[in-house]
């Protein structure tokens, strides 16, 4: 009488485990498209796996856990790029830029409206990426892989607010180690016109 319960208390948790299925793997579409919402206006991005399969795996986990959410874009150089990528909490970004992913092949080049990965070398790309606002050939010659592009709303990703310029020390105002650093806790009492992310989101 005694082994019924004995058995029973191994047998329930053994069962209770046996509920828990592990989370499916996400299958990222070979085309998807981007909605941000931005502090200027909504535009899209379309991305492709055959245009950087690695770059666009790792944008799709991005925007699937809303990385980019409150995000500034903290680096608008007109006739240039304006970047973004930066999560809001540099607790998290701490982990997340370490996070390196493969490089890509280049299948696009850096024209106006496409979306390439920052990097500062080989297998250093993860979550910083900018949008090219003028064909930058000297940016194919440097290896930056372009793996999505705004089909819609390129007119607010140009009014972009632009007045801080390019980065210390080419520039004046912000220091690209805080920004790493502090992220949104640097960013926005000291640069109060950055426009920002809103949120981002898949579209049917």
């Amino acid at each position: 009488m005694l082994a019924q319960p004995k058995l029973a208390a191994v047998l329930l948790p053994m069962f209770l485990a046996g509920c828990h299925k592990p989370p499916p793997k996400v299958i990222v579409p070979a085309v998807f498209h981007v909605r941000f919402d931005t502090s200027k206006g909504p535009f899209v991005v379309e991305a492709r796996r055959e245009w950087a399969p690695h770059g666009v795996d790792r944008f799709h986990e991005l925007v699937r856990i809303h990385y980019f959410d409150q995000g500034r874009f903290f680096r608008v150089v007109p006739g240039f790029i304006a970047q973004f990528g930066v999560h809001r909490d540099f607790n998290v970004h701490e982990k997340w830029r370490e996070l390196f992913i493969p490089d890509d092949p280049p299948a696009l080049k850096n024209l106006r409206g496409t979306l390439a990965f920052a990097m500062s070398g080989p297998q250093t790309r993860a979550t910083e990426i900018f949008i090219n606002l003028a064909d930058n050939m000297v940016l194919d010659q440097q290896d930056f892989v372009p793996f999505a592009k705004v089909t819609d709303g390129m007119n607010v990703v140009d009014q972009l607010y632009a007045g801080y310029g390019e980065m210390r020390p080419e520039g004046k105002y912000i220091e690209p180690g805080r920004v790493e650093g502090e992220a949104n806790e640097y960013l926005v009492p000291r640069f109060p016109k950055l426009d920002y992310i809103i949120k981002t989101t898949f579209l049917p």
